[in-house]
């Protein structure tokens, strides 16, 4: 696992106070809509050739996220960097540019690809898009991704139902990559497939990584996934960023409450191991109408008034670690 933070390497991309609400239900027939807070003023860097990994529950604002850093959601607030040129601002004709150098991994890749295309024609398209290269020399490029993702070149000619989970996702990953991005926003991108497919995707992308220079945003809810891939790790709670570290300082010492009840809900093969788990209890806070002070406190076993009144300051611990509680 390489450390980026020790590196430091290039700044890829800036995320500083990102703030994006959606409008809701109307609370009557002529009343105000309501309003999601899906993130609320998330900021971090992301290096060049790392993997950070974010997790959290289910509504918590991840793919929001990581749909905001792509600019495929105009912000609330705040802004998105990429190399050092706020993309959220850009015309049109330099975003285009640009876009070929920042890809998504969806999650359903069923659902990511056209039925009524072929394998092939899907995976070429990013270059036509995108003026790549030679036109004649695009299906060279076709087969060269197909094979660094360990398909066999028959498969160019099927459509996507003739193809298993696994083999979708390699053809999704094919095509994010095959335009030479430089980052990739990886969406639950193996959480619809079984555990040793998983694995495989994994270590696919991993030696991707490897072969190409990527950097990687990658979204999930499992820490037993996100520790075999990450370099560091965020933790996302009610739209926020509740703790930020290298991924071995983060699962070997644990600051916030909701990120140790997180690791201590990954399966252990030790019956013995569940005495000692970390618990909570109760269901996430609605978005439409957020807690005041820390979104966690209504779940949180170390919660006092303080709590329930400020919101904690999201403090840089250490080189390594930050964390956004009173009593970390």
């Amino acid at each position: 696992m390489t450390n980026t933070m020790e590196k430091k390497s290039e700044i890829i991309m800036k995320v500083r106070d990102v703030v994006c609400h959606f409008a809701g239900p109307r609370t009557s027939f002529f009343g105000e809509r309501m309003i999601a807070h899906a993130v609320n003023g998330v900021s971090f860097d992301l290096y060049a050739g790392e993997t950070l990994g974010l997790v959290g529950e289910s509504g918590c604002g991840k793919s929001t996220l990581g749909q905001l850093i792509l600019n495929l959601i105009e912000p609330t607030a705040g802004s998105v960097s990429y190399l050092g040129q706020d993309i959220t601002t850009i015309d049109t004709k330099e975003w285009r540019r640009l876009r070929s150098e920042m890809q998504l991994v969806f999650q359903n890749p069923l659902g990511a690809l056209n039925p009524r295309l072929t394998i092939g024609s899907q995976i070429r398209e990013p270059l036509d898009i995108h003026h790549v290269g030679d036109e004649d020399k695009r299906d060279d490029k076709v087969l060269e991704m197909i094979a660094a993702v360990s398909l066999p070149p028959h498969l160019l000619d099927r459509y996507p139902h003739q193809l298993s989970g696994g083999q979708q996702q390699r053809v999704v990953i094919a095509r994010a990559l095959i335009s030479g991005p430089k980052l990739v926003v990886c969406d639950e991108s193996v959480s619809a497939l079984d555990v040793s497919v998983q694995a495989q995707v994994v270590n696919l992308l991993v030696d991707l990584q490897k072969k190409l220079g990527l950097t990687y945003l990658f979204i999930t809810h499992d820490l037993s996934i996100v520790r075999h891939i990450s370099s560091r790790i965020a933790v996302m709670y009610l739209g926020r960023i509740v703790e930020l570290a290298d991924s071995e300082a983060l699962l070997e010492n644990p600051m916030h409450p909701y990120t140790k009840a997180l690791i201590s809900a990954v399966p252990v093969p030790d019956p013995r191991a569940r005495a000692s788990r970390t618990t909570i209890t109760g269901e996430p806070p609605n978005p439409f109408n957020p807690p005041s002070g820390c979104a966690f406190h209504a779940r949180c076993p170390q919660a006092d008034s303080k709590c329930q009144s400020l919101i904690p300051v999201f403090l840089q611990i250490d080189e390594k670690h930050a964390v956004a509680c009173h009593y970390a």
